[in-house]
C-alpha cells in the first residue's frame, strides 16, 4: 500500500499486493466508493498468483479530497501516472460502473505496452445521459436528483443507494446483507462531498464512444440485465458493438453490484477471460 503525488499535487492512495513480476490486474472502483470495493476480487486473484492493484480515485477513499479535477480526463491522467510510477506492463484493467468509464478513457490513452486487456463491469459507457444521439439514456432530472440528495443529506443518500437499487436489495426475495450495506456507506463517507458531487457529471455526461472505438486490446463487457443503476440496454450491448475486439457477457437477474452479490460467478468468468 502506498501513495503517489500527481502533477497537480493530489495524493492518490493505492494497494499493490502480490509478486511484482506477476501479471498486474488493476481494479477501478465505482462512484462514490474506494479500492476496498474490490477486496473480494483482490483476494481471489492474489490467491491465483497475480499482482493485484487498486487505487482510490481522487476525491474518494483515502486520496486527497479534491475540489478540482474531478472529471474523466484527469481521472485517466492519474491512472497514467500510477501505471508509470509502478511500471505496469501488459496489465489487465478492470472497471466497475464509473470505474469502467475510467478504464475506457485510460486504455484509449495508455502508453504502449501498458495494457493487455480490459474488462467493463456494469460500466457507464458509452454514455448514461439521454441525448438526441442517445435516446435510450436517463434524463438529466435523474442526475439532478442525485446531486440534490447528496447536497441535502449525503449520509442518508449513501444509505438509501445500497439498501435499495445498487445491489438489488429492493427486489422481492433478495438476500439482504447488512454488512454489504454498511461497507458501501463506510467507503462512500470516506470521500469528499465536492468530488462526489462533481463525479456525478463525470459519470453521467461523459461520452465514451470515441474511447471505445479507439481501443485495440480485447475487452470483456459484463453487465447484469437487472442493473437498476446503469440500465443494461443502453450500456453493455452498445459498448460491445463499438469495441474492435469486444465480448459481451450478460447476466440474467444480476444487479449493478454483481461483483459483490455474485462474486463467485463474476470471479470465475474474469479468470477465464484473463487466462484466455
Amino acid at each position: 500500500m502506498g501513495t503517489i503525488t500527481t502533477q497537480d499535487g493530489t495524493t492518490v492512495f493505492y494497494k499493490d499486493w502480490g509478486p511484482k513480476d506477476a501479471q498486474p490486474l488493476v481494479f477501478h472502483h465505482g462512484w462514490p466508493l474506494s479500492a476496498d470495493d474490490w477486496d473480494t476480487q483482490m483476494m481471489f486473484f492474489l490467491g491465483h498468483g497475480y499482482r493485484v492493484i487498486a487505487h482510490d480515485r481522487r476525491g474518494h477513499g483515502r486520496s486527497s479530497q479534491t475540489d478540482t479535477g474531478n472529471e474523466m480526463d484527469t481521472y485517466a491522467a492519474d491512472v497514467i501516472e500510477l501505471a508509470r510510477a509502478l511500471d505496469l506492463k501488459d496489465a489487465i484493467h478492470i472497471g466497475h460502473s464509473t470505474g469502467g468509464g475510467e478504464v475506457a478513457h485510460y486504455v484509449a490513452r495508455a502508453e504502449p505496452g501498458r495494457v493487455a486487456k480490459a474488462v467493463l463491469i456494469g460500466a457507464v459507457p458509452p454514455i448514461m445521459l439521454k441525448t438526441g444521439a442517445n435516446p435510450g439514456g436517463l434524463p438529466m432530472e435523474v442526475f439532478d436528483g442525485f446531486r440534490a440528495a447528496l447536497a441535502a443529506n449525503r449520509a442518508q443518500f449513501f444509505l438509501d443507494v445500497p439498501t435499495g437499487p445498487f445491489y438489488g436489495f429492493n427486489r422481492e426475495g433478495a438476500e439482504i446483507s447488512e454488512g454489504v450495506i454498511r461497507n458501501w456507506w463506510r467507503q462512500a463517507m470516506m470521500g469528499g462531498a465536492k468530488a462526489h458531487y462533481d463525479c456525478i457529471k463525470a459519470f453521467s455526461e461523459t461520452d465514451f464512444t470515441e474511447d471505445l472505438k479507439a481501443i485495440e486490446v480485447p475487452v470483456l463487457v459484463m453487465h447484469g440485465i437487472d442493473d437498476q443503476i446503469v440500465p443494461y440496454a443502453d450500456a453493455g450491448p452498445l459498448s460491445a458493438k463499438l469495441l474492435k475486439n469486444g465480448t459481451l457477457k450478460s447476466y440474467e437477474g444480476f444487479p449493478h453490484g454483481m461483483a459483490t452479490t455474485h462474486a463467485d460467478v463474476i470471479n470465475a468468468d474474469l479468470l477465464a477471460f484473463i487466462r484466455g
